[in-house]
């Protein structure tokens, strides 16, 4: 049980009975209509697929049946059908009011989905009598399916953001859960510097709770009692990618100020040390002292100057690129790149990988359960890529 945004035997048979019977759109081997070409920093080709388009899409989440689901930001919740179209909408879902970065954001499977039907969903949301206060919120929730959309129900509100800020910016609300069935939240900064670092907040932080969002005992600072209690680790800026390796390894992408971008081996109970320090500066020209020079900080993996904005991160572990087993896949936005980063245990290099770009910012991206990878483009009109290798 890797990681839980895939359940693997039923979406593998499912994905691999779609790679089957796809049409000449869908086909790598032949790319077909609407298919195009891209090659990488490090000269590997491949074959580009758009197969729907969305209005800002955000996240998506594959089902044991090969079908998926995508969320966007202002709030609409689709069903995919195999072949990556819409099948319709899921309705009862959060009234959200987008704004900046705020709206409806991730989707993730409950490890028990194909039994009870569960899921998580992440947003972020207003104040009825402030609209300038805001928080992101996550909630679990029944979703039931058809073969033309579906709808929640039974939803229920098991963490949030403290305390609400005005701003829209930094809610991070990334998920994933562990293999030994934990949720792990991702919580921003909300752009306020200080809360990274205040125990008192868990913003700023990598949050860790029991599935059905109550505090385990065993996480580090469960004895401060308080929000204290459900934080992992702290020092973060604004993360807004996290995934486990197959050895059970925790890894988070995040987005630093002006440069200094990070993918992070993520440690029970460290400091990733922002604001104290980041390989970057702040927007206003302000110095931040580099990692090396706070050795009580734990330092990034990898970290890019200049800026990728990373946004969206998978593992991968599929079939379809075997020499990329165990690469990290993040999503660029102001760098318009999927970006590639080698892991090698507890260490990384993306001098090492690649970039694949065709000059859309990428905000999502998963692996299929055929074993393709998947992204989401950002923004008004974002489309939803399915990329393999290139036949020539």
């Amino acid at each position: 049980m890797r990681h839980l945004k895939l359940v693997s035997a039923a979406a593998l048979a499912a994905g691999m009975a779609l790679a089957a019977c796809a049409t000449p759109a869908e086909n790598s081997a032949a790319g077909g209509e609407g298919s195009f070409a891209v090659t990488g920093s490090d000269r590997v080709k491949l074959t580009a697929t758009p197969l729907e388009t969305f209005d800002a899409p955000w996240a998506m989440t594959f089902l044991p049946d090969g079908r998926a689901l995508v969320t966007e930001k202002a709030g609409t919740f689709w069903l995919l059908n195999s072949d990556g179209t819409k099948a319709g909408e899921i309705t009862g879902g959060p009234e959200v009011q987008p704004w900046g970065q705020g709206g409806l954001a991730d989707v993730i499977l409950h490890p028990d989905f194909a039994e009870t039907g569960e899921i998580y969903l992440s947003y972020s949301a207003r104040e009825p009598e402030d609209m300038e206060q805001s928080n992101a919120v996550v909630e679990l929730a029944r979703l039931s399916l058809t073969e033309t959309g579906g709808a929640l129900s039974e939803r229920k509100v098991i963490w949030e953001q403290t305390p609400k800020h005005t701003g829209s910016g930094h809610y991070a609300h990334r998920m994933v859960v562990s293999p030994d069935r934990h949720l792990f939240i991702t919580s921003g900064d909300r752009q306020l510097f200080t809360p990274a670092q205040d125990m008192n907040s868990n913003m700023g932080k990598i949050v860790r709770l029991n599935l059905d969002g109550s505090v385990p005992a065993d996480n580090p600072f469960a004895d401060q009692g308080g929000v204290a209690a459900q934080v992992w680790t702290l020092g973060h800026r604004n993360p807004l990618g996290i995934d486990f390796d197959s050895s059970g390894r925790l890894w988070a992408q995040e987005m630093g100020p002006a440069h200094g971008d990070e993918l992070n081996l993520i440690v029970r109970g460290e400091n990733y040390g922002y604001p104290e320090v980041s390989n970057g500066d702040h927007y206003d020209g302000r110095k931040i002292p580099n990692h090396d020079t706070r050795p009580e900080f734990a330092a990034p993996a990898v970290y890019w100057v200049p800026a990728i904005s990373p946004a969206g991160l998978v593992i991968y572990y599929g079939g379809v690129f075997p020499d990329w087993s165990g690469n990290a896949f993040i999503g660029g936005l102001s760098s318009q790149a999927l970006i590639r980063v080698e892991i090698d245990e507890e260490t990384a290099s993306a001098s090492e990988g690649g970039r694949y770009s065709w000059d859309k910012r990428i905000r999502e991206v998963e692996e299929g359960p055929d074993g393709a990878i998947y992204v989401l483009e950002d923004g008004d009109n974002g489309r939803l890529i399915r990329l393999t290798p290139a036949s020539n």
